[in-house]
């Protein structure tokens, strides 16, 4: 299993609630945390599944992934990379803010392991740990799809409807600091 735990773990022990983006795709998450700041209701978000990273490497130079984000790309590979996680019991979900498989992932292996850092110099942000799954090949490039070893996390608040809403990154700045004093003020 990865080094946090998702629905396998949690099922029926957390309250759940349901991202859903702009283009009305859902994202069903535990509410690992919530606290109301200044008459707001926030929350900390995990999802209930397992999110996934699909990665190229850049044919010149085996040293440099690229994350596959676009829309069109996903869309294109979507199928393949479906197939080849069927075969290891994992069911691909294409979910709000980041894909998803719902299953048991394999033991967590030292050499299954890609360490990507920041790429701004002298980051103080340790480097993000990813689980390797499984490759596959679509129109003759090979992609590698990968799991985050750490927690995938996200903030939101609750909007006038009740529903969560993810907090813009503008937002997030400015609350920040609210929210981890209240934070560390409820862990004491």
């Amino acid at each position: 299993m990865s080094s946090f735990s998702n629905s396998q773990d949690q099922e029926n022990l957390e309250p759940t609630v349901t991202l859903t983006d702009a283009n009305g795709r859902s994202l069903p998450c535990y509410v690992e945390h919530s606290l109301e700041v200044e008459g707001a209701e926030y929350m900390l978000l995990l999802p209930v599944d397992y999110p996934i990273e699909i990665v190229v490497w850049d044919d010149d130079d085996d040293e440099e992934a690229t994350f596959v984000e676009e829309e069109e790309v996903i869309s294109k590979i979507f199928a393949d990379a479906q197939a080849v996680l069927e075969e290891q019991n994992l069911k691909l979900k294409r979910t709000a803010y980041t894909l998803t498989v719902e299953g048991d992932l394999p033991p967590v292996e030292e050499q299954d392991i890609l360490s990507v850092e920041d790429e701004e110099e002298n980051s103080e942000i340790e480097p993000e740990e990813f689980q390797f799954l499984v490759s596959f090949y679509h129109e003759e490039q090979e992609y590698e799809i990968y799991t985050p070893l750490d927690p995938l996390l996200f903030f939101a608040r609750k909007n006038q409807n009740g529903q969560p809403e993810l907090l813009s990154p503008e937002e997030f700045k400015k609350i920040q600091p609210l929210l981890e004093e209240q934070m560390f003020d409820e862990m004491e």
